[in-house]
């Protein structure tokens, strides 16, 4: 379990890390734009206050024997959840859950599960999150909901995975520099090298919009949410199989460490039965003589 788990990590760490800097950059894209028109031509970039019911999307794995990389995350939702719920009791939150570990816990934790979606360990493609960002625009674009939530593992290293919680819907406005401040390591995830781009002044551009910022952003907008949960379910995925790596590793070296012992005490009895039977022999052959 330890080589397989090795080799589908090599396989998530590269998808991950190749795919973050395009994401964070059309993040930062959408932001430019978003600043540049009203927001309220945009359903995408509308903003309610007080938010009167949230939607999350719990990322987490189908299965188990990788160490706290579920209950991490798992527990960081429901402190935010209860931490909401605190601040405004009127808040009503309601989950999407990709993954069945964290559809079993938010199922016995009693919270409104109101969709359920497949999670691919390996080899996601893109269309793959269409089901789910189609779902989440309809529901923001039509007043369902005030804001959406990704609940994730951020990969860090194989070592370290973060749960993290990020506010998709509606647009933060977050600067690029802040977005790869996140990833100390972002151009290195095991022996992938992957170097930053880097865009002075990227945050000060001027565009030239064809035909109008509406249409363009109309088209976009759906894009960069695909990208973003993308780009979440890749570092969830590589988060997964760096922990059930590491876990696997701890449980190989455990059990070597067991068997060692067990073998040790093994010899120690079977040496002192055979001491115990000389003696008798011996015992017996003086009492004859």
């Amino acid at each position: 379990m330890e080589l397989v788990a090795a080799t589908k990590m090599r396989r998530t760490q590269t998808q991950a890390v190749r795919a973050r800097i395009y994401a964070q950059l059309a993040w930062e894209l959408i932001n430019n734009l978003s600043g540049k028109i009203d927001r309220k031509i945009q359903p995408l970039l509308r903003l309610t206050l007080p938010v009167k019911k949230q939607l999350i999307i719990l990322l987490t794995s189908n299965r188990g024997l990788a160490g706290s990389f579920n209950s991490q995350i798992i527990g960081k939702i429901l402190d935010y959840i209860t931490v909401g719920k605190d601040e405004n009791s009127q808040l009503q939150t309601d989950l999407i859950v990709v993954g069945k570990k964290g559809a079993d816990a938010m199922f016995k934790a009693r919270q409104n599960i109101v969709a359920d979606f497949k999670k691919a360990d390996v080899n996601l493609e893109v269309s793959e999150i269409f089901p789910i960002a189609t779902l989440i625009i309809d529901k923001y674009s039509t007043g369902q909901y005030d804001k959406v939530i990704l609940g994730y593992s951020d990969f860090v290293s194989t070592l370290v995975q973060k749960p993290r919680i990020k506010v998709i819907l509606p647009f933060p406005e977050l600067s690029l520099a802040a977005n790869i401040a996140e990833h100390d390591d972002l151009g290195q995830v095991g022996n992938v090298s992957e170097q930053p781009i880097q865009v002075p002044g990227f945050s000060h551009f001027d565009y030239i919009f064809e035909p109008t910022p509406d249409t363009v952003l109309k088209r976009l907008l759906p894009r960069l949410i695909e990208v973003q949960i993308y780009q979440a379910m890749l570092e969830s995925n590589a988060s997964e199989h760096s922990a059930r790596m590491v876990a696997m590793k701890s449980a190989s070296d455990a059990a070597a460490d067991l068997i060692e012992d067990l073998t040790l005490e093994y010899n120690q009895l079977r040496q002192a039965g055979i001491t115990a039977e000389i003696a008798e022999i011996s015992a017996g052959r003086m009492a004859v003589t």
